[in-house]
């Protein structure tokens, strides 16, 4: 199976030695996200706002390596403040309202910097076709 990594272009991947997305064949795996801009400051005051940046960039970057929002069928997300839940899931919503991923959001204690509210991680699958979409059979 070929292995292709994916750079968002921030310098802590190329520092730290990580990489951004693990492309496996037809699999596609986004390392957890935060609302880091490419100049390094924090996009968004809001979990709503930060949820919506990090949606946008990795479906950008997703887009780019040949995969569509509707080849995703997981998100994980990482909440600093519980409370503010309902406003992770609304941008979600925006997103995945009609693919309806699996979606897991847990609460956590802090991100790398007091200024991020929400890590988002993703997986995916190219050309996974919703069979079902109005309901479990």
């Amino acid at each position: 199976m070929e292995r292709q990594n994916y750079s968002s272009g921030s310098p802590l991947e190329a520092s730290t030695g990580y990489s951004r997305m693990v492309r496996l064949g037809d699999q596609l795996h986004v390392g957890g996200t935060t609302s880091v801009t490419p100049e390094g400051t924090v996009a968004g005051e809001t979990v709503y706002e930060q949820t919506l940046y990090i949606l946008n960039k990795c479906l950008a970057l997703m887009h780019a390596a040949g995969f569509a929002p509707s080849d995703v069928y997981k998100v994980k997300g990482y909440l600093t403040d519980m409370t503010k839940a309902g406003e992770a899931a609304r941008a979600y919503s925006e997103a995945f309202h009609v693919v309806k991923p699996l979606f897991t959001l847990v609460g956590i204690q802090a991100l790398n910097r007091p200024t991020q509210l929400v890590e988002l991680e993703f997986e995916a699958y190219r050309g996974c076709a919703l069979s079902n979409p109005q309901g479990v059979s």
